[in-house]
């Protein structure tokens, strides 16, 4: 229950912290309300993406409420909870929080801020931002899809980033892909094709950008590329078909607007994705970093570097690997020390000695951690991580109720450890002779 921050704990956690209510400024959005007041908007606006428990996100708030009491009447400034609505965190590649994305003249393409998390810096950007579009209006450049509901009702859009694809061109593209293609069969005379259009060709500049070009959107007029709408069995318009390499098509089923086809094509890009780094603890900012970062951070702690060699080790790691690819749409972060080299943190969570390898999953927030009681091995591990997921498992506090001192280490170097050098001793001038026998 400690470990998952489900929609109830999230409520609790806004009422009794005060993130962001009701009397505040920042106006917060959800997949029900985004679409309307952001993306439709002929505002301009700063959206911050967080996660309750993020101890970054929880130091911006007030900053935050700040800037957008200062900017009120001028920009929009709004705030999602994308702990609890992770399809929207993901429609715009959130991966950590806090997540700052600015919509301009192109609600389609936002813009990452990357400036400071105080109110001042906020605002300056807000402003900087605001120059620009109006600059933008005032030399006639609108940038491209200036809201939503212009484009909707001009039927119109820039279709630049979807793929015409023919009976010539489809196989030497599609077929034999390393990436994802979402194609949608369509006939030119079809009602409901044309109202799909502008969203096709808006989600596919959107997917083209957070995937960066890994999930492709392409567009079929099966009226004339008849060889292929044959081949695919293609019987209503529009059909759209999911094509991933050595897999059969699958149809699309779901939703029709941008944001659900956006939403689908993000979760093939994580399904197809690389898995969350494993990164090695060599000093205070990698842990703080990872574990403030993300729900929970899963660190293990692998035997010394003389009782595995390399390739025990590596098979250790190999291990996690697999298994931060299993877990990877969780979001964690995954972290590994050598035993003894952080023995202070060993200590903290209930490691300290008792056997490696050893694993602990880590809440930063409340500053809990599980231990894993079972095998170090893909089943252990899983059965492990899935009672976690779902909110099981018994846990304890961090010993001192916070992350202790973490030493400054030499990453390990992928090689088999060393035995110290022993020191020579010269026995040349030793007369045993002259030892008195009783004592020896």
């Amino acid at each position: 229950l400690l470990f998952v921050v489900g929609t109830v704990s999230c409520t609790l956690f806004l009422a009794v912290n005060g993130l962001y209510s009701a009397s505040d400024d920042v106006i917060e959005l959800t997949p029900t309300n985004f679409n309307k007041e952001v993306i439709q908007s002929e505002s301009l606006w700063l959206v911050e993406f967080y996660a309750p428990w993020c101890g970054h996100c929880q130091r911006l708030t007030p900053e935050w409420k700040k800037a957008a009491t200062a900017l009120k009447g001028v920009v929009k400034v709004g705030a999602v909870d994308a702990d609890k609505h992770q399809s929207l965190g993901g429609q715009y590649g959130v991966r950590g929080f806090p997540t700052i994305k600015i919509f301009g003249a192109n609600k389609h393409k936002a813009e990452d801020y990357q400036g400071g998390r105080t109110s001042d810096a906020i605002v300056e950007a807000a402003l900087s931002a605001l120059r620009s579009l109006v600059k933008e209006r005032l030399s006639g450049r609108s940038g491209g899809y200036s809201s939503g509901k212009q484009s909707r009702e001009s039927g119109g859009g820039d279709k630049k980033d979807v793929i015409e694809l023919t009976d010539d061109s489809f196989d030497k593209n599609v077929i034999n892909s390393d990436d994802v293609w979402m194609v949608e069969f369509y006939a030119p005379w079809c009602g409901h094709c044309k109202n799909l259009e502008p969203e096709w060709a808006a989600a596919a500049t959107e997917v083209k950008e957070q995937t960066k070009g890994k999930v492709k959107l392409a567009a079929v007029d099966a009226t004339v590329n008849q060889m292929l709408a044959g081949r695919y069995g293609i019987r209503g318009f529009p059909t759209i078909k999911i094509f991933q390499k050595g897999e059969d098509p699958v149809d699309y089923d779901g939703g029709r607007t941008r944001s659900d086809i956006i939403a689908r094509a993000l979760d093939l890009f994580s399904d197809n994705a690389p898995p969350p780094e494993l990164l090695e603890i060599i000093s205070e900012d990698v842990l703080k970093t990872t574990c403030d970062a993300h729900q929970l951070c899963i660190i293990s702690v692998l035997p010394h570097i003389l009782d595995t060699g390399a390739s025990g080790r590596n098979s250790y790691l190999d291990v996690m690997l697999k298994m931060a690819e299993k877990y990877k749409k969780k979001m964690w972060g995954w972290l590994w020390t050598e035993a003894g080299a952080q023995s202070d943190l060993e200590s903290s969570l209930g490691i300290g000695g008792f056997g490696y390898p050893a694993m602990a999953a880590v809440n930063a927030r409340k500053m809990k951690f599980a231990l894993l009681k079972g095998s170090f091995s893909e089943q252990g591990i899983n059965e492990f991580l899935r009672e976690l997921s779902v909110g099981r498992g018994s846990t304890a506090p961090v010993g001192g109720g916070a992350f202790p001192k973490i030493h400054s280490v030499e990453p390990w170097d992928g090689k088999d450890g060393e035995l110290p050098a022993e020191d020579d001793i010269d026995l040349s001038d030793v007369d045993l002779d002259d030892w008195d026998k009783d004592e020896l």
